[in-house]
């Protein structure tokens, strides 16, 4: 933002979209109301060191830096924030004094805070209580994707042209008579809808054009959270076999998930009348390009492949709509991130809505005997393959504790302890911090860092290696 254009919105005042904060020592009490009611509404831009009649009275330099990060961890903590979200937060110098600036975007999802939902109008933030209105926030949303966040700081430039004239090439490919490929590049973007306009009629690139062709820098600029972690555990459950962590743009992400799982999974002999069919391919391409298509992107929490000795997880943070397990057999898909899907599907790395779970159902038979699956619809979707016959599923309890955890309201009780909820993070990644532990069980630190001392008094876990690189390793109880 510079100055000319901080100095109209301040000259416009506060509106259903602005808010102005003074700021001294500490952040103001009812600082995430108003994030929370921008999420719910149109999203807005906060601006940290301005009183109510614009005038600017800045912020003493020695709590910029505090103040952000007290800020961005609240934004990731469900118990102030739920669900959790990235906040872009930056400073500048405006007439010599310091004003911090927080963009909150729209939300696809319902947000609260301290349990309570706000939103926004022209008087400012005010609750949300009555059922019929928290129904009308939530069929509002339904039509809202995040995808479609404009970033008009983003120029053409910023992005990598090698990935778009990879794209292209893979659409003429799939499928000649697509005229596509045969645009300009920018001639592309435009196209596919990558390059449009906000409510507010300025046209920008979204966030599904840096997903799919932004440069790893710009991606992590925009979503420093973000990552897909693949996992292989089946020896060493504690921490892993092999492990690819990926950061990049979403046509390298799906090759190389795709190179993993033929890395670690085998492809059984299958005849379809005279024709070989791939199995690996049918079920696990869909699956791929469901955790790369139907993510909710906004939502900083990873989202994780797990491959174990007798099962498969496939973990993405999500914006539900059916709140549960998804009978394959009567469900109506809905496409969470419609633009990206789109051209997944002209790219060739998807199918239809839906049809992933269509064919991990068809196929996963002939896969592995005596296999089953079940597709949970949460915060984090869920797709958990079970390898053998009588695994008990606890899909809730167990491998999708952390998906479950996060869900929960502050209020809610769990019945398990967090010392158990601690060791089921653990096992899933053995290499999670304090602060990741606090943010997916919903407590402080503090009793983060309470809870793992008594579990290394009862010889229950122990830390190999120092805190920042190394790993959590369970022990044997001795009770």
């Amino acid at each position: 933002m510079n100055k000319k254009e901080f100095s109209n919105i301040v000259q416009n005042g506060e509106g259903i979209k602005t808010e102005f904060k003074t700021c001294s020592e500490k952040l103001p009490k009812n600082l995430f109301e108003t994030i929370c009611a921008f999420l719910n509404t149109k999203g807005g831009l906060i601006l940290l060191g301005i009183n109510d009649s614009g005038e600017i009275s800045g912020i003493n330099e020695q709590y910029v830096t505090r103040f952000k990060k007290e800020i961005a961890n609240l934004a990731n903590n469900p118990q102030k924030l739920s669900p959790a979200i990235f906040l872009p937060i930056e400073n500048q110098i405006i007439n010599d004094k310091i004003v911090i600036t927080i963009e909150v975007p729209e939300s696809s999802q319902v947000h609260k805070t301290n349990n309570i939902i706000f939103v926004r109008n022209q008087d400012g933030d005010y609750k949300v209580n009555h059922p019929i209105e928290i129904a009308r926030i939530v069929n509002r949303k339904q039509n809202y994707h995040s995808e479609q966040k404009i970033f008009r700081q983003i120029r053409f430039s910023d992005f990598n042209s090698d990935l778009i004239d990879k794209a292209k090439e893979l659409i003429k490919l799939n499928n000649p008579d697509n005229h596509l490929w045969k645009l300009t590049n920018k001639e592309f973007l435009t196209r596919i809808g990558f390059y449009t306009k906000n409510v507010d009629n300025k046209f920008g690139y979204s966030l599904a054009a840096i997903l799919f062709f932004g440069t790893d820098k710009l991606i992590q600029s925009i979503l420093p959270a973000y990552k897909i972690e693949a996992l292989l555990r089946k020896e060493n459950t504690d921490r892993y076999d092999d492990r690819l962590t990926l950061r990049t743009n979403l046509i390298d992400t799906y090759d190389l998930l795709m190179i993993f799982i033929e890395k670690h999974l085998n492809d059984p002999f299958y005849l379809k009348g005279t024709t070989r069919i791939s199995l690996r391919s049918k079920i696990f391409r869909e699956l791929v390009a469901n955790i790369v298509t139907h993510r909710e992107y906004m939502n900083p929490q990873p989202a994780f492949i797990n491959i174990f000795k007798d099962k498969i997880e496939f973990t993405n943070p999500n914006n539900p709509a059916i709140f549960g397990k998804i009978d394959p057999k009567h469900f109506t898909p809905i496409a969470k991130n419609p633009t990206i899907n789109k051209l997944m599907i002209q790219l060739g790395r998807a199918e239809d809505i839906g049809s992933g779970i269509r064919n991990v159902s068809k196929y996963l038979p002939y896969f592995f005997k005596d296999a089953s699956v079940e597709f949970i619809d949460n915060e984090m979707f869920s797709t958990i393959i079970y390898l053998t016959k009588n695994v008990e599923k606890k899909s809730i309890e167990s491998s999708q504790i952390s998906s479950q955890i996060s869900s929960q309201k502050g209020s809610q009780k769990s019945s398990q302890k967090s010392s158990q909820k601690i060791l089921q993070l653990i096992s899933e990644d053995s290499e999670i911090t304090t602060e990741e532990m606090a943010s997916a069980i919903g407590i402080s630190r503090r009793a983060i860092a309470k809870q793992i001392k008594k579990l290394k008094n009862e010889k229950k876990l122990k830390r190999i290696g120092s805190d920042k690189g190394g790993y959590w390793k369970i022990e044997n109880s001795k009770e």
